[in-house]
């Protein structure tokens, strides 16, 4: 299947650099960092395909991500943006640089690495698609509904920023069926031929509190990352963007003073 068109959200001027989100999130959800990585630069926050504003298919793949982020790159004529990535849209990201490196300036792939995982999201797919809509009319209401199978009020909150109001009553701005055919591609990363490899400067940054990004990771980093750093942000979780959001624009800005883009 071609590349979607991705729906952005570009803040700033300047070099390039390109906000690839997680699973369950949006372009939104990277509102205030983005704009604050935007001084001196222009960051485009995408939503992801079956999320956000972006088109829905049935194909939820890591390849076909990877196109949807170079089929941006090349319509809007970036020259070797840096691909910030978090979770899903980190492996994304990285497979974008493995697979065109010659695109990519720098890659910044936040609490993931380029391994599978055991995490599920089963539970939580389950848990949208069965809430039961009618009769909801604000998102206290889903909130409330939510509750007993989502019992952590932070991750009730971030997964109801994709309930939105559309003619009347309250819908999903995700995918729920497509995400949930792909739970097993989403949690492996795809296989790379030997001499696939992105040499530039990478940084790989996670949450000190999290075990998405562990030290024992660095060999399969290494494999496609040669020039990888691994970062830990002391006290953040998965989300470090938003649990420690003046912590993780400043080691993001360290990288970019460090390695010269923008």
């Amino acid at each position: 299947m071609p590349p979607v068109e991705l729906n952005a959200t570009r803040s700033g001027e300047g070099p390039s650099a390109i906000v690839a989100h997680g699973l369950f999130g949006s372009a939104r959800n990277w509102g205030s960092v983005a704009r604050r990585l935007a001084v001196g630069r222009s960051v485009h926050a995408l939503d992801m395909r079956n999320h956000g504003a972006s088109p829905w298919t049935d194909e939820m793949t890591y390849p076909a991500m990877a196109e949807d982020l170079l089929r941006h790159i090349r319509t809007q004529q970036l020259s070797r943006p840096t691909l910030i990535g978090h979770s899903m849209g980190g492996k994304a990201a990285m497979a974008a640089a493995l697979a065109a490196p010659h695109r990519i300036g720098c890659l910044i792939v936040v609490d993931i690495a380029p391994v599978r995982y055991r995490h599920g999201f089963a539970s939580l797919v389950d848990a949208l698609a069965g809430l039961d809509l009618d009769g909801v009319e604000r998102r206290s209401d889903a909130d409330s509904r939510l509750a007993e199978a989502v019992p952590d009020a932070a991750l009730r909150g971030f997964l109801l920023q994709n309930l939105v109001l559309r003619d009347g009553r309250y819908v999903w701005r995700l995918n729920l069926a497509a995400i949930a055919a792909a739970q097993q591609a989403l949690r492996d990363f795809p296989d790379f031929p030997p001499s696939a490899a992105f040499d530039g400067p990478t940084l790989m940054l996670g949450g000190g509190a999290s075990d998405y990004l562990r030290p024992d990771h660095a060999p399969a980093i290494g494999r496609y990352f040669p020039n990888a750093e691994q970062l830990w942000i002391p006290g953040a979780g998965h989300w470090p963007h938003a649990d420690r959001p003046d912590a993780f624009v400043a080691a993001v800005e360290d990288f970019f003073r460090r390695t010269g883009p923008g």
